[in-house]
């Protein structure tokens, strides 16, 4: 039996071939975004999504949430979009099941696709810690727009809300939901607030910020228990003592989400493993995003994913000359009035050296870590102007010695001393 390949070709013309993508969200859709650029006939495309929407920028669910932003604001690709550049789109339909020997894949729906190329884009899945009463009504994650929706409503009817990690999107969710009228506490496990993201006198500047805006926190505190009946109304600690909760928000951390490559018999560790042109061990399937193992580092920032996006689409597209290399990450938080920003390695290591400039009374805090005369990291409170060119400065492993004394008065001095 004659394949549709194989009928185009004696017809002489050349059939197009079919990329499945997995995943409606950021990653995936950035990749096709990228291949689109580049080799805009080359496939058939089918997106496969699990919630019911097109593609929306999940960073901005904070600004949604606190009222600065809409939901029509942070749409990237609007259905008409995917009509326009030909996509077929299963938005509301998770596929449950791949077939790489017939290269089929399979939806909740009973829809199938056959691929010649799939891309898994399938991101993370919020951790829950997994305590008595996690599966309360108003116990809930913070991680896509039905979350932000449970939120908003909960604070029209609701006054007391926990945020149950002490991250950057569980200060996002406190600084939303304060913003909405309710009364939050923060409870974090550590005794430092963004500790993967700040060093310990930064994070005391940016707790005592947010208890100036009434935020209140619970740290180094171990959640036991959540308690509630038809609704969660209270959330108990390791010693004992508890807190009023109508509504619990769990920001603990993300897992990637694998289940389906790992069904699949894709190679899988922490997260689906691939290389630098982030093509699994399959040669045929590609995956981008959250959900992926680079040289054993997984993702969770924006700035890598949209690297992997560029690399991934090149290869599907078959300008294969590209490849993924780890850079520095910077982070921004996103709370009304507070300025904070960090960048690549802060804490350093016993052959690094550390910068520091503090200013309490202009709540001003720098520090700048050197390494053989290079900015490895750094983190910046209460003065972020010039965060974007440390950072420029760590990715481009430029050589500072000679503007050590003036590395943290900032751009505009060192270079007018150069």
């Amino acid at each position: 039996m004659k394949t549709e390949y194989a009928v185009a070709a004696a017809a002489g013309v050349m059939a197009r071939q079919r990329l499945v993508v997995i995943g409606n969200g950021m990653a995936g859709m950035r990749t096709v975004e990228e291949l689109l650029k580049i080799a805009p006939d080359l496939y058939d495309i089918t997106v496969f999504g699990a919630e019911p929407h097109g593609n929306y920028n999940r960073i901005l669910l904070s600004p949604v949430l606190a009222g600065e932003k809409r939901m029509d604001d942070i749409i990237i690709n609007t259905r008409d979009w995917y009509a326009a550049n030909g996509i077929t789109l299963h938005a509301g339909d998770a596929v449950v099941e791949i077939d790489r020997a017939r290269r089929i894949v399979r939806s909740e729906n009973g829809v199938e696709a056959q691929y010649d190329r799939l891309l898994i884009a399938t991101g993370s899945k919020p951790f829950i810690i997994p305590v008595p009463g996690c599966d309360l009504p108003g116990v809930i994650a913070f991680r896509d727009i039905q979350d932000v929706e449970v939120m908003l409503e909960a604070a029209r009817d609701h006054r007391h809300a926990v945020i149950v990690g002490g991250g950057l999107l569980g200060l996002e969710a406190a600084n939303g939901l304060q913003r909405q009228g309710m009364s939050v506490t923060v409870v974090h496990a550590s005794d430092s607030l963004m500790d993967r993201q700040l060093d310990a006198s930064a994070s005391a500047l940016l707790r005592r910020s947010l208890e100036e805006k009434g935020l209140r926190f619970v740290m180094a505190a171990q959640t036991t228990e959540i308690i509630g009946d038809e609704r969660v109304r209270a959330v108990r600690f390791a010693d004992g003592t508890q807190i009023d909760a109508d509504l619990v928000v769990m920001t603990a951390g993300v897992r990637p989400n694998i289940a389906l490559a790992k069904a699949a018999g894709l190679h899988c560790d922490r997260a689906i493993v691939v290389d630098d042109t982030l093509q699994t061990f399959d040669p045929r399937v590609y995956a981008v995003g959250e959900c992926v193992q680079h040289r054993s580092a997984t993702f969770g920032l924006v700035a890598p994913i949209w690297d992997q996006a560029r690399v991934a689409g090149a290869h599907l597209a078959g300008a294969g000359h590209r490849r993924y290399v780890q850079r520095a990450t910077a982070t921004k938080l996103k709370v009304t009035g507070v300025d904070l920003y960090s960048a690549g390695d802060f804490i350093g290591g016993d052959d690094s050296e550390d910068l520091v400039l503090r200013d309490p009374r202009r709540g001003v805090y720098k520090r700048v870590v050197l390494q053989a005369g290079r900015v490895i990291g750094a983190v910046l409170y209460g003065d972020v102007k010039d965060g974007a060119w440390y950072f420029e400065l760590i990715q481009n492993r430029t050589d500072v010695s000679h503007l050590r004394g003036r590395l943290l008065f900032g751009k505009t001095l060192c270079e007018a001393g150069a």
